[in-house]
């Protein structure tokens, strides 16, 4: 019996220590999938497909009707930028469902956003900026196949010679040469053969479509002067593997497992970059409330390398551990800028754009590593609202839930056509680098309060 008390406080202690350090799912105010990363002047953009609240409730599975964005500069705390694209934006497109696997990639100064509809073939959106606004420029499918439900999860890579291709497909795997437009392609599309020597040698369940462990959800990079093709192989619940080639059109070499079957989604689908000289990976699981194999979550993770090329095995943890460079607190920062959050979630309105709404008392938002400077802050202003329920305050803590307390705003009853109010309180002095709560506080059972954005005064 002492032994099991003992094992029991030590899970406990372990737990605790794990919540207070997650970082994984990284977006944690909506569900997320099927992540898309893009690395742009010292940004990294999160493109990612969405989940909705209810999917499946219908018993129908997927149901998926936009795609959303999210960005980085230390990759700890990430800001939503909402609903970047959606099925809307093509007048040809199902609009019911089957916003699936985006990806985007640059080209002087154009951002082209490949967009697979499921059962629709893939179309093509360009703007000017990674945020958007993003437009058809062709006004119908790019690929357009035989069979368009194989049509899903385009990866675009655009080689050294400045030759663009496109890879895509399940349970196929194909690609084309684009042309320098990116709108376009040239010659036919190319079948990659789906062999073991390729995708390894598929267990359990069989067929002929599927003779190998190559699932869906291609993704190319490139390390030194190797060519790496990422994806989610089977058979179902996904697991996440790799092959290499010195072309990037092949042939290409299995070389095994990346990320092993975990986290409860019986889907997976990977995303990786290299940004300030480290690479990461990205990934999806079920891991946030209420979260299935309908309802995803998008993880990241440091990735290693081993010397000969080949990439360390990983499993799904709490995520990366140390930001890449403090946030600095007298800047204006977006509440919707989250390391970690319960009880939140994002909204937009044609005023405000995006913000985030506490759901219940004691609701919170962290902000890790807050870099105070020497002298430290004297004031904090932010933008701030009541929901009809009023009565409700803002606790501005450090490095904990319940830590060290700054300063508490109160906010008073703002107007029924006007959300916001603008509030500035003393804070008390504070220092060095810390991690920053905003706790939520109210009486309401729902919607608490409504929070803009924030900035401390030196």
């Amino acid at each position: 019996m002492k032994h099991t008390c003992k094992l029991i406080a030590t899970l406990i202690t372990i737990l605790n220590c794990w919540i207070g350090e997650a970082q994984n799912p990284i977006v944690q105010t909506n569900y997320t999938a099927d992540p898309a990363p893009m690395v742009h002047n010292g940004t990294v953009y999160l493109y990612t497909s969405h989940d909705e609240d209810d999917a499946n409730a219908d018993g129908k599975g997927f149901k998926m009707l936009n795609w959303s964005l999210y960005s980085s500069t230390d990759m700890v705390n990430w800001t939503d930028h909402g609903i970047v694209a959606s099925l809307k934006d093509f007048n040809w497109a199902k609009q019911d469902n089957g916003a699936w696997a985006v990806q985007c990639i640059e080209r002087k100064g154009k951002f082209y956003l490949y967009c697979p509809m499921h059962g629709g073939g893939i179309g093509v959106l360009v703007s000017d900026s990674p945020y958007g606004p993003f437009k058809d420029p062709i006004g119908k499918k790019l690929i357009n196949s035989n069979n368009v439900w194989n049509d899903i999860d385009p990866t675009p890579f655009i080689d050294k010679d400045g030759q663009a291709y496109l890879y895509w497909g399940n349970p196929g795997l194909f690609y084309v040469k684009l042309n320098k437009d990116m709108i376009s392609y040239l010659g036919e599309v190319q079948q990659i053969p789906n062999t073991p020597e390729s995708f390894g040698k598929r267990e359990g369940e069989k067929n002929e479509i599927r003779p190998t462990t190559y699932e869906e959800g291609p993704w190319l990079y490139k390390r030194n002067s190797l060519y790496y093709l990422f994806f989610a192989a089977g058979p179902i619940p996904e697991h996440i593997g790799y092959s290499t080639s010195k072309t990037i059109t092949g042939p290409w070499k299995y070389q095994g497992v990346v990320m092993p079957v975990q986290g409860s989604s019986f889907t997976n689908h990977p995303g990786i970059i290299d940004f300030k000289g480290q690479p990461y990976f990205f990934y999806h699981n079920s891991a946030l409330p209420g979260g299935g194999g309908f309802t995803r979550s998008v993880c990241v993770e440091e990735a290693r390398f081993n010397k000969d090329g080949s990439i360390v095995q990983m499993n799904m943890t709490e995520g990366v551990k140390q930001s890449l460079s403090p946030l600095n607190p007298y800047l204006k920062t977006e509440a919707e800028t989250i390391a970690w959050s319960e009880g939140v979630k994002s909204m937009k309105d044609d005023v405000s754009g995006i913000f985030i709404t506490a759901k219940y008392n004691d609701a919170f938002t962290k902000v890790r590593e807050v870099d105070f400077g020497k002298k430290g802050a004297s004031k904090f202003t932010t933008r701030i609202g009541t929901t009809p329920n009023g009565n409700v305050s803002m606790e501005i803590r450090l490095d904990s839930k319940d830590g060290d307390l700054l300063g508490t705003v109160n906010v008073p009853m703002t107007e029924t056509n006007n959300k916001w109010t603008l509030q500035t309180i003393d804070v008390n002095k504070v220092s060095g680098i810390h991690d920053l709560y905003f706790v939520f506080k109210g009486k309401a059972t729902t919607d608490i309060l409504y929070f803009d954005y924030w900035k401390f005064l030196k």
